[in-house]
């Protein structure tokens, strides 16, 4: 997905023949997967498709980032590569690194049958079957695939500095082994939880969405949508709930992956229904900080389930 590549040429495209025809169409494929994307969603999905471009998604956590790049996945029928980011992520874990225990183990084995060409046994340690892919490069030789950078607000600079020299032509060099292109560059989803500012030159490479908490309905819909056994009734009081939730001034308000959860812990109870008692004894799969859950219980239950 370079940014150099233009939209009309189908080789700078990850799927070519599998990016639907527009961004409704991508849409409904989503909706049959269990995914309800907005228009707005689904059209920057269907760009980045489109124009072979990394969709870049911010938001809070839990809003459906990396459930877009999981369901994407299985819409084009391709597997899935997760990066997961983290503070001290370098490339030996994000690209690639050697064997070295197989790596002993040849060396010994070499050794014991008597070999003696020194040059030999150093180009047989860096062959390719010794080279263990992590994922940014996993994704690069696995056509077609998705690659998911997941949370690169996470990684150090440094890391985000090395990631956009591999978003910017899909192509890895190893010293010993030369360099390895895609033969079809992955599609891309780089999501953020905007801990900390990523920089524009990463932004620049891609097209930028922020995924925001779902209306009431949207939310009650999605809820329905995964949770098939919830009644209207319960999805709308989980919704009503979490929606007021989020305009506490909680240390971590809930995103739609903990109603959700609240709702299947409810469905686990045999609950029909959300009520006061219910919702303290259930509180744990919505709220994930004590102070939180104090200051809900503290505020009140009733209030915050009243006319849900």
């Amino acid at each position: 997905m370079p940014a150099a590549a233009p939209a009309t040429d189908p080789s700078a495209d990850p799927a070519a023949d599998q990016v639907p025809a527009s961004p409704a169409a991508l849409a409904d494929l989503l909706d049959a997967a269990g995914y309800l994307a907005d228009p707005g969603l689904a059209t920057a999905c269907f760009l980045a498709l489109r124009m072979g471009r990394p969709l870049f998604l911010e938001g809070e956590a839990g809003v459906g980032k990396t459930e877009l790049a999981k369901t994407l996945a299985r819409v084009l029928g391709a597997p899935l590569i997760r990066l997961q980011c983290h503070e001290g992520l370098d490339a030996s874990r994000a690209l690639y690194d050697w064997d070295f225990p197989r790596q002993l183990l040849h060396l010994r084995a070499a050794e014991a049958a008597g070999e003696r060409d020194v040059a030999r046994l150093e180009g047989e340690l860096y062959d390719r079957r010794f080279l263990l892919a992590r994922p940014l490069l996993r994704a690069l030789e696995t056509s077609p695939s998705v690659l998911l950078v997941d949370e690169v607000d996470r990684a150090d600079d440094e890391f985000e500095a090395f990631l956009l020299e591999v978003l910017s032509d899909f192509t890895i060099t190893v010293p010993e082994l030369g360099t390895i292109r895609a033969e079809r560059p992955p599609a891309v989803v780089v999501t953020s939880n905007r801990t900390r500012e990523v920089h524009d030159a990463l932004k620049r490479r891609c097209l930028y969405h922020w995924l925001d908490h779902p209306t009431f309905d949207r939310e009650v819909a999605v809820i329905r949508r995964r949770l098939p056994a919830a009644t209207e009734r319960l999805a709308g009081r989980v919704a009503r709930a979490a929606q007021r939730l989020r305009e506490a001034d909680l240390l971590k308000p809930p995103g739609v992956a903990e109603s959700l959860d609240w709702t299947e812990a409810l469905l686990a109870l045999g609950a029909r229904d959300l009520d006061p008692d219910t919702a303290a004894l259930t509180l744990g799969a919505v709220l994930k900080y004590r102070e939180d859950q104090r200051r809900v219980v503290a505020d009140g239950l009733a209030a915050l389930l009243d006319g849900g």
